[in-house]
């Protein structure tokens, strides 16, 4: 279990990013995050794993407060966390295969990776990984040679080196089509379902929330300001819409709105 308790996080320009923040993630849900640019949601999703550090409130995973944490024990934390970047965040040079085994950082020597020196079998795990996410034929490619939904496959299969009990997944199918953005998020699915990883994920579309979510939580502003499943977004009032989206957002359609002039 995941518990985040009153958290908070002020950038040092003074930008309230969240607000005493506080939910519970059960083991092998998937939760999504829903909220406009800049109400919070990455700042939350860096804030788990501490790519940020908050300012306030507790993480507590497993009995095991993050927040607190000293580096040599943050270490061991993040490698139960897979993380997925909305822009990949791979090292285009370098081939698929390398960007895979780049996920094993955690469990080997500092030096040791800069030598391409990994653990016995890592490669075939790495393969496995690939295989996974179906892209096997594309392991001695180089990462910029690939399609957006191709590279962000790979960064499943990074993140799942990790052996992750947890993903936190930021925005993963912003700059994919729609045909892509269910593909990559029928991948999480599945390794939600048939592997218990469970899945924390920041969205935009709400008929995508509709497909995949068990829970739901709307950030304004830095603070939850709806709470439900999959069953109440699709019975998500005007009203509960505005809240997360805005006075002037519109519906545009089941799965779509419109900022309108904000």
């Amino acid at each position: 279990m995941l518990e985040i308790k009153n958290l908070t996080k002020i950038y040092p320009d003074g930008t309230l990013a969240l607000d005493d923040v506080s939910f519970t993630v059960e083991d092998g849900e998937f939760l999504v995050v829903i909220g406009l640019s800049g109400s919070g949601k990455s700042t939350l999703l860096r804030c788990i794993n501490r790519l940020i550090d908050p300012t306030k409130g507790q993480i507590i995973m497993d009995g095991q407060d993050i927040t607190a944490a000293e580096p040599s024990e943050l270490r061991r934390i993040r490698r139960k966390i897979g993380m997925i970047f909305q822009h990949f965040n791979l090292v285009d040079r370098s081939s698929v295969m390398t960007n895979v085994l780049s996920g094993k950082l955690g469990y080997i020597n500092p030096w040791a990776s800069l030598l391409h020196k990994y653990p016995p079998g890592a490669k075939k795990e790495a393969m496995a990984a690939l295989e996974k996410v179906g892209i096997t034929d594309q392991a001695t490619k180089r990462a910029d040679e690939l399609s957006g939904g191709q590279r962000q496959r790979v960064g499943i299969a990074r993140a799942l080196m990790q052996n992750p009990s947890m993903m936190l997944a930021d925005e993963p199918v912003a700059s994919l089509d729609p045909v892509l953005a269910h593909t990559i998020l029928g991948y999480l699915e599945q390794l939600n379902s048939e592997s218990h990883i469970s899945v924390i994920c920041s969205l935009h579309y709400l008929d995508l929330v509709q497909r995949y979510a068990t829970k739901v939580i709307g950030l304004r502003d830095g603070q939850v300001v709806y709470r439900g499943d999959r069953e109440d977004i699709r019975k998500m009032t005007d009203g509960q819409f505005k809240e997360i989206y805005g006075e002037e957002a519109v519906r545009v359609n089941a799965g779509e709105f419109d900022q309108g002039e904000k």
